[in-house]
C-alpha cells in the first residue's frame, strides 16, 4: 500500500508546475473578476473573452493599457507598475488555457443585414479601400499567430465599442496602425452589419488562432489589433 501511495505522489518537477499554476491562478485573480474564470467571459454583456488568444497580443493589449493607447483606467490602475516580464507571464498563462465556447445567441436582425456584414468580413468592399477581416484575422475569423486575434465569440457590444474607438483615435497601436486606416472607413451601418454577422457566428472547436502568414491588405499592419 505504501508502495502504491508513493507512485501516485507527484514528482518534484510536477509539484513545483503545480506551484506555479496556482500562482498564475492568484496573480491574475483581479482579471477574472471582469473577463469572467479562466478568462472565458461570455458572448453577452461588454467584457472579451482572453483565453486561448495570442500571448503576443495579450502582451500587446496590455502594454497599450499601461502606457494609455488603450483607454480604460480601471485597466491602467491595475497595470501601472506591472513590469513587462510580468506582463508576459499574465500574457502567456491566459494564451495557453484551451477552453470551449459557448454557442452564439440568437439573432434578430435581417438577412439581408447580416448577408452585408458576411462581405464585409470575408471580401471588404474595393472601392472604399475596406480589405476583409479574414486577410488578416485568418480564414475562419479565429485569429492569426502571433499576434492577432480571432473576432469571433466576442460580445458583440464589445466589438461595436472597439472599432468606435478606432475610429475617433481613442484607441491605437504602435505605427502603422493599420485598424485604425479600415475603422475610419467604415460607416456606422457597416459597423452594425459586421458585429451583428460575427456574434451570431459559432467557433469553429477551441477556436485555435491560424498559423502565422502574409496579410493581404494592402495596408502595413503590426497584427497586434482589437
Amino acid at each position: 500500500m505504501l508502495f502504491v501511495l508513493g507512485s501516485m505522489a507527484p514528482s518534484l518537477a510536477e509539484a513545483e508546475t503545480l506551484r506555479v499554476e496556482d500562482a498564475m491562478k492568484e496573480r491574475v485573480r483581479a482579471c477574472t473578476a471582469c473577463h469572467g474564470k479562466e478568462g472565458v467571459a461570455t458572448n453577452q454583456g461588454y467584457f472579451p473573452r482572453i483565453a486561448g488568444k495570442p500571448a503576443a497580443y495579450l502582451y500587446n493589449q496590455l502594454r497599450h493599457f499601461r502606457e494609455g493607447r488603450r483607454q480604460n483606467p480601471a485597466m491602467r490602475h491595475l497595470l501601472a507598475h506591472m513590469s513587462d516580464a510580468y506582463l508576459m507571464d499574465m500574457a502567456q498563462y491566459f494564451s495557453a488555457l484551451e477552453l470551449p465556447y459557448p454557442p452564439p445567441e440568437p439573432t434578430t436582425v435581417t438577412p439581408r443585414l447580416l448577408a452585408r456584414g458576411e462581405q464585409l468580413v470575408r471580401q471588404g468592399d474595393k472601392q472604399r479601400d475596406i480589405p476583409a477581416c479574414t486577410a488578416c484575422h485568418g480564414a475562419a475569423m479565429t485569429g492569426r499567430l502571433p499576434a492577432t486575434p480571432g473576432l469571433l465569440g466576442l460580445p458583440r457590444d464589445y466589438v461595436v465599442a472597439q472599432i468606435g474607438a478606432w475610429r475617433t483615435g481613442s484607441r491605437h497601436a504602435d505605427a502603422p496602425d493599420c485598424m485604425a486606416h479600415v475603422a475610419r472607413r467604415l460607416s456606422q451601418d457597416d459597423i452594425h452589419a459586421v458585429s451583428q454577422w460575427l456574434a451570431a457566428q459559432p467557433v469553429p472547436s477551441i477556436g485555435h488562432p491560424a498559423a502565422p502568414g502574409r496579410q493581404t491588405t494592402g495596408i502595413a499592419c503590426k497584427g497586434d489589433t482589437h
